[in-house]
């Protein structure tokens, strides 16, 4: 059974109406002010009594049978904090794109770990289900990061047990130049080795290695 919680910064762009007809004992809307994406994921997550919790921005989409995958995965591993998975990056349109991007990251997906996270940020958030009692632990998303809070926040959950792979396309990212990613790319590599320095100190190798695969993925964008 999954419960949804949809998180509405009060806007008036007409999503209630769009939500309404899909409202029931299982799907709650609340729409009022926030302090941003961070702060309304963090007020979700904090309303969720379930064994195990996500997120997808709305204009992200899960594969068919991907939460059942990812929870039956957690289930026999319970030392892991979350879970990942395959993520390939859309258009507007639904269309894949910067394949090459995505086929770089999944590389690092055979030698997962804590380190390797460090080192680069190759998970995508929406194919994450995170383990409840872990997200407790772990605290907050940052409200005062404007783009890696994502990532600020698997580093941290990492340090509480390991992410294992899903072996399947779990989530489409959808990158648009209106995105947040789209729009703030540079600031998001940025905070993203902020947060990795925060937790590992800068005088580890792999986090120099970190800084030049920032430098070479804005080029690419």
């Amino acid at each position: 059974k999954v419960r949804h919680i949809i998180m509405d910064g009060g806007s008036t762009d007409g999503t209630a109406e769009v939500v309404k007809p899909y409202l029931n004992d299982d799907t709650e809307f609340i729409s009022k002010p926030d302090k941003g994406p961070a702060d309304a994921i963090n007020q979700g997550l904090a309303l969720s009594d379930s064994e195990f919790v996500c997120w997808l921005n709305a204009d992200d989409v899960y594969e068919p049978g991907a939460l059942e995958r990812a929870t039956a995965l957690l289930e026999a591993n319970p030392k892991a904090s979350f879970c990942f998975g395959y993520c390939p990056i859309i258009n507007e349109n639904g269309i894949e794109i910067r394949k090459f991007i995505t086929r770089f990251k999944e590389l690092f997906f055979h030698v997962s770990s804590k380190i390797v996270l460090q080192t680069l940020n190759y998970i995508s958030q929406p194919s994450v289900l995170f383990r409840t009692s872990a997200v407790r632990e772990a605290g907050e998303l940052r409200v005062d990061l404007k783009a890696a809070w994502d990532y600020d926040f698997l580093l941290r959950m990492w340090s509480l047990g390991p992410g294992i792979r899903v072996k399947s396309v779990q989530a489409y990212f959808r990158w648009t130049p209106q995105s947040i990613s789209g729009q703030n790319f540079e600031l998001q590599f940025k905070e993203a080795f902020s947060a990795v320095v925060k937790q590992a100190g800068y005088w580890k190798p792999w986090i120099w290695i970190h800084w030049i695969s920032i430098r070479f993925i804005i080029l690419l964008y």
